[in-house]
């Protein structure tokens, strides 16, 4: 059975150099448009992607988008929990906080924004939208779901689909007219930024949880608890 979790130890400024840098590229058109008054600060590439996206509309992509348009907030929400749950029952308690705590974070973290920025949203959304456009909480809840499973799972592969996944949702939101360009940049760096800060303080006891349990999966823990228990009844 191989390793399913694989966190990986690498150098503290490996993990916090990215995190601070991810954050500024959040912050810095944040305040742009802050300092604009919610008005686009990035107006002709944010209006020339969305003009881009009307040319891709149809009814086979409005259906493929309805789903991410729910799997994208209320189901990464739902995700996050389950892989919490999982975690716990795997006996990884402080993988399962650094899980939910980055979910809470990234989540409030991105409606404080919204509410300070104040930004308005494209015309003509095809989906229900709350208030304030910048960051995207969508992309926001996506990238921070998906970059802790890569960084707790730690394989090539879990990596190349968290980058799939954050960039597909990025364009079904501008695709749906829910967001500006801009904004969903701002809400994968929000994201990303986050849970990087707290991976780099989280990452050490997770690792060692992580060698301490043996590195295997449920059910190969289950087994090897059984085959002891089994041999001490002959």
């Amino acid at each position: 059975m191989i390793r399913f979790l694989r966190p990986r130890q690498r150098p503290g400024w490996q993990i916090l150099t990215p995190g601070l840098l991810l954050l500024c590229a959040f912050a810095v058109p944040g305040a742009m448009l802050l300092s604009g008054q919610g008005e686009p600060a990035f107006n002709r590439i944010d209006t020339t992607w969305q003009a881009y996206s009307f040319t891709l509309h149809s009814p086979f992509w409005d259906g493929v988008n309805t789903v991410l348009n729910w799997g994208g907030y209320v189901g990464m929400l739902v995700f996050h929990i389950l892989l919490v749950v999982a975690l716990l029952i795997w006996r990884r308690p402080m993988a399962a906080a650094f899980s939910a705590i980055s979910g809470v974070t990234a989540l409030a973290v991105t409606q404080l924004a919204k509410a300070v920025v104040g930004r308005e949203r494209p015309e003509g959304a095809k989906v229900l939208t709350d208030t304030g456009s910048y960051p995207s909480g969508h992309v926001s809840a996506t990238t921070a779901f998906l970059l802790v499973l890569a960084l707790l799972i730690g394989w090539w592969w879990m990596k190349l689909l968290a980058v799939l996944g954050v960039l597909a949702m990025m364009v079904s939101r501008t695709y749906l007219s829910a967001h500006w360009l801009s904004d969903v940049i701002g809400g994968a760096c929000l994201a990303a930024g986050v849970v990087l800060m707290l991976w780099w303080g989280f990452r050490d006891i997770c690792i060692k949880e992580n060698e301490s349990a043996g590195g295997r999966t449920i059910w190969s823990s289950k087994a090897s608890r059984r085959l002891p228990a089994a041999g001490r009844a002959e």
